[in-house]
């Protein structure tokens, strides 16, 4: 329902190709939306700003960043309400920039010293959402394997509400993740094996990681899928009927929780924390890539990562390929177990197979913990 009415309020019956001022449009509102968040995170970066984060911010080049948002916001709203008869995505984009610039714009001073404590975690959030958006929305606008699903397609305002639901509470998600992680390695690190492993060059140190972190990942994801009661968490994963790049950002948070615990696990047994780090930035992209709605493949490589094309059969509803391709970044680890599947088509539909799911974000977050999926 709010999806039908967003799209009633902002679109129109106009063509939304290129040079029709549609784009120009998006972009204002969506430039408008950072450049007043990023204002809000100045004012107030003791409530909005990531503890974590904050040390490697360079604040001139963040200032820079948010007002170059402001006028982009406000040229590509002049250019779309020239263009279109319907002037409410450029009015919006306009309207956010001017709100972020009398609230001071990039100008405002943070005057207070900030410590720990309770976050929202807007500051990350707004970041990447920026640099996801800037990578992969142009890929699937220029080589799309599903020309006509386009970018806001069904169901995209419940993954963008799955997309804060990771990014906003960042400490509490932290807390889930490292915690268990931290209590595992406290018993098990193996100090000869961290020294060993420390004095491998970085890049090998980095492909070890990566192959520890796919195998831990591959046995929990297995385990995700035939439990039946941690199937029902996953599930919601799954319920996507159609992939993109924020399409996997749809997870429950116990998902995520059990997912990242049992790879960082391992990788805190005997790897340094530039490695993580690096190996986190990794998969961030990598995850967010392989669920893109992208065609083009390279031949040579898929054998060796996985590509778009692999992952998308993992998420099909054709029960041929049901419960292969647990792999997340190699997919010779699912030959090894026996779970690989891919042929040289793509899949001809998504979702789930035979059951369903509570529509909405709230639902879909409280309803595994109580009952099973209702089947079809």
């Amino acid at each position: 329902m709010i999806e039908q009415k967003i799209n009633e309020f902002f679109g129109d019956t106009e063509s939304t190709g290129f040079g029709t001022g549609w784009w120009s449009g998006i972009l204002s509102a969506f430039f408008g939306f950072l450049s007043f968040g990023g204002v809000l995170c100045l004012h107030f970066p003791q409530l909005l700003s990531s503890p974590e984060l904050r040390p490697h911010y360079p604040m001139n080049t963040m200032r820079i960043l948010i007002q170059c948002l402001i006028v982009a916001a406000i040229l590509f709203g002049i250019i779309s309400t020239i263009k279109r008869k319907k002037k409410i995505l450029g009015l919006t984009g306009m309207l956010l920039a001017i709100a972020a610039t009398a609230l001071g714009g990039s100008s405002v001073q943070i005057n207070s010293t900030l410590h720990d404590g309770p976050v929202i975690g807007l500051d990350w959030f707004l970041l990447d959402l920026f640099l996801m958006a800037l990578i992969y929305v142009p890929l699937e606008r220029l080589w799309p394997q599903y020309p006509k699903q386009g970018t806001f397609r069904n169901e995209w305002t419940l993954d963008v509400v799955y997309f804060m639901s990771t990014h906003l509470p960042i400490q509490i998600l932290s807390f889930l993740v490292l915690l268990p992680a931290t209590q595992a390695t406290r018993y098990l690190s193996v100090p000869v094996l961290q020294q060993f492993i420390a004095r491998l060059p970085w890049f090998l140190q980095f492909f070890l990681a990566v192959v520890v972190a796919d195998i831990a990942e591959y046995f929990i994801h297995l385990a995700l899928h035939k439990v039946p009661f941690l199937w029902r968490f996953h599930a919601v994963h799954h319920s996507s009927k159609a992939l993109d790049w924020i399409a996997g950002s749809r997870s429950h948070f116990v998902d995520d929780t059990l997912v990242r615990g049992f790879i960082l696990a391992p990788l805190m047994l005997g790897f340094s924390q530039s490695i993580m780090v690096a190996y986190l930035i990794f998969v961030t992209l990598h995850a967010t890539w392989t669920h893109c709605n992208f065609a083009p493949n390279v031949k040579w490589l898929e054998k060796f990562l996985v590509m778009p094309r692999y992952h998308h059969w993992h998420h099909t509803s054709q029960k041929e390929a049901t419960d292969k391709n647990f792999a997340i970044h190699f997919p010779w680890i699912d030959k090894i177990f026996g779970t690989y599947y891919y042929p040289d088509t793509w899949p001809e539909s998504y979702g789930l197979d035979g059951e369903q799911i509570a529509p909405g974000f709230l639902k879909q977050t409280i309803e595994p913990f109580i009952k099973r999926n209702k089947p079809l």
